[in-house]
């Protein structure tokens, strides 16, 4: 296990600027969306979930951030179904995307908070 006061100056979540750039403008973007046509929500949501999901990946790999190893390839996951509802593969309402969206964004902060609070913070 590294040092915590190492792992904590390494971690994007410490910072405000890389924080906003990776996660809160990109989390911003996916109720925004819901005001676009179906098509360019698909585009706007995909986008937002590969850069957090990158971001969460790449932040785990610089600091050993507990969460970020599991909400990375989650948002990556959740990209499928997104993609599938854009294709048309699936048809919902605004309402369905509503729900889809408060479940990603949901799913993500119960995996933040199980995970941190089982194993730590950086581990």
């Amino acid at each position: 296990m590294g040092n915590p006061m190492t792992s904590t100056s390494r971690d994007w979540l410490s910072s405000k600027r890389s924080n906003l750039l990776a996660w809160w403008i990109p989390l911003a973007a996916i109720p925004a969306g819901l005001f676009v046509p179906v098509p360019l929500r698909a585009v706007d949501w995909v986008i937002a979930l590969g850069w957090m999901g990158a971001a969460c990946i790449l932040n785990a790999r610089r600091c050993n951030r507990t969460h970020c190893r599991y909400t990375g390839p989650y948002y990556l996951i959740m990209i499928v179904p997104v993609m599938a509802l854009g294709a048309g593969l699936v048809t919902v309402s605004i309402v369905g995307w509503i729900c889809f969206g408060a479940v990603v964004l949901g799913g993500s902060g119960l995996i933040w908070w199980a995970t941190e609070r089982a194993w730590g913070m950086f581990s």
